[in-house]
C-alpha cells in the first residue's frame, strides 16, 4: 500500500476518534460535570486510547477493504469499519490500563503507565472499567438494529473472556513460578499467549471486518487458526524484544526477567540448561537488581537463544505461508 494511502486511512481513522470522544462526553446516560468531562477529555481517553500505534484498529479497515473484493467501500462503510477499529483500540486500552496495575509496570508506549501518574493512582482501575463500558455505548449508537449487532457484541464478549482468562492464567502461573520456576512449561506458555494476546490482537480485527461484510464466522475456522498462530508469534517476538530490544524503539522498558514472567526466552532456556546453568537461572530470575538481570541475559546469550528465535521466526513464516496458501485454495473451491 502506498504511503499516501496509509497516511490518508490513518487520518480518517483519527478523525472518527474525535467524533466518538465528543459523543461519549455528551452521553445522556450520565450527567457528567465539568471535572469529569475534563478528566475524560483532556486526560484519560487521549492518554490511553490514542497514544498507541493503532495497528489493531487500522487492521479492521484494511481487512474490510480486502473483503470488498475490489469494489471501493463507501464513505459510510469506511466510517463503520473505523468505529469497529476504535472498539478494539478501546478494548486494548482497557486491558493495558489494568494489566499495568497488576504487573506493577513502569512505562507504557514511551510514557509512565497511567496509574503511575500522581493524580491517578488506583483510580486507573475505574478508568479501565469506564473504557470497557464505553465500547458498548459506541456500538449501541451505531450498530443497534443491524443484522450482525448481536453477533458483534457476542464476538467482543467472547474475545474479552478469552483474553481475561489468559491474563488470569498468566497471573496464577507467575505467582506459582515465584515459588517453583519449573511451572513455566511450553504448554502453559502457549495457553497464556494464545488466550491473552492472539485472539484480541489478530483474530478480532479480521472477525470484526467479516461481520461488517456480512460473513458467517463459523465458515472461517481455518482462518481463525492462522490468525491465532500469528498472534502467538507476535507475543514470542514481544518476549524476545523485552530482553534484546531497544527501549527507545519499543516504547517501554522490558521487565520480564524482574517480574518472574513466563516468557518464551525463559521456557526455551529451561529446556536447554545443564544443572549448573539451571542453578544460575533459578538463582537470578525474578530479581530486580541489575546484576541478576545481566546474569540471566548473559545465560540467554550463552544458550544461543537469539539464534533459536531466528530459527523459530523462519519456521513460523514458512508454516504460516503454507497454511494461508492451503486456506486460499480451500476458499476458492468453495466459491
Amino acid at each position: 500500500m502506498a504511503a499516501e494511502e496509509v497516511a490518508g486511512t490513518t487520518a480518517t481513522f483519527r478523525r472518527v476518534y474525535e467524533t466518538l470522544k465528543a459523543e461519549l462526553l455528551r452521553d445522556s446516560a450520565f450527567d457528567f460535570n465539568e471535572d469529569a468531562v475534563r478528566w475524560l477529555d483532556a486526560q484519560m481517553l487521549d492518554y490511553n486510547v490514542l497514544s498507541g500505534k493503532l495497528n489493531r484498529g487500522l487492521a479492521v479497515i484494511e481487512s474490510y477493504k480486502l473483503l470488498k473484493a475490489g469494489s471501493e467501500p463507501s464513505e459510510d462503510e469506511v466510517f463503520l469499519a473505523c468505529i469497529l477499529g476504535w472498539g478494539i483500540e478501546w478494548l486494548q486500552a482497557y486491558f493495558l490500563v489494568l494489566d499495568d496495575v497488576m504487573d506493577n509496570s513502569q512505562t507504557r508506549r514511551g510514557k509512565p503507565c497511567w496509574y503511575r501518574l500522581p493524580k491517578v493512582g488506583l483510580i486507573a482501575i475505574n478508568d479501565g472499567l469506564i473504557l470497557r463500558s464505553q465500547i458498548s455505548r459506541i456500538f449501541k449508537r451505531y450498530f443497534y438494529g443491524k443484522t450482525y449487532y448481536v453477533d458483534l457484541l457476542d464476538l467482543f464478549n467472547e474475545v474479552e473472556f478469552k483474553t481475561t482468562s489468559g491474563e488470569l492464567l498468566d497471573q496464577i502461573i507467575t505467582n506459582e513460578g515465584k515459588k517453583d520456576l519449573s511451572k513455566y512449561t511450553t504448554d502453559n506458555y502457549r495457553r497464556i499467549v494464545e488466550y491473552k494476546t492472539a485472539y484480541y490482537s489478530f483474530y478480532l480485527p479480521v472477525a470484526s471486518a467479516l461481520l461488517l461484510s456480512g460473513w458467517n464466522l463459523d465458515d472461517y475456522v481455518q482462518t481463525t487458526h492462522i490468525l491465532v498462530e500469528m498472534g502467538v508469534y507476535f507475543q514470542i517476538q514481544d518476549d524476545y524484544l523485552d530482553c534484546f530490544g531497544d527501549p527507545e524503539v519499543m516504547g517501554k522498558i522490558g521487565t520480564d526477567i524482574e517480574d518472574y514472567k513466563c516468557s518464551w526466552l525463559f521456557v526455551q532456556a529451561l529446556s536447554r540448561v545443564n544443572e549448573q546453568q539451571k542453578g544460575i537461572l533459578f538463582e537470578n530470575y525474578g530479581k530486580s537488581d541489575p546484576a541478576s538481570v545481566e546474569k540471566v541475559k548473559a545465560l540467554y546469550k550463552e544458550l544461543n537463544l537469539e539464534m533459536a528465535f531466528s530459527q523459530y521466526e523462519r519456521e513460523t513464516y514458512e508454516n504460516l505461508t503454507s497454511d494461508m496458501r492451503h486456506n486460499r485454495m480451500k476458499q476458492y473451491k468453495q466459491c
